[in-house]
């Protein structure tokens, strides 16, 4: 399951529970970055592409890293 801040909340019940709750827009923090996790509760960060250091995907590498240091320093 999703965990529940990144669920749509169109009811009554679903924002009562918590759906949506804590939900933050990247595009309103400072970096264009939340931070935010969107794995299912209890488990952790996988990562599922490591880009080469070879034409566009050093760019690649460049942003993931970048994301990594704001999420660390949301997150502390």
């Amino acid at each position: 399951m999703p965990p529940a801040h990144i669920l749509n909340a169109p009811t009554r019940l679903m924002q009562d529970i918590g759906y949506g709750k804590g939900y933050e827009y990247d595009h309103d923090s400072e970096e264009g970055f939340s931070g935010q996790d969107y794995f299912p509760q209890g488990m952790r960060r996988q990562t599922f592409y490591v880009p080469t250091d070879r034409g566009y995907e050093r760019d690649v590498r460049h942003r993931l890293e970048a994301w990594s240091r704001l999420r660390e320093r949301r997150q502390s």
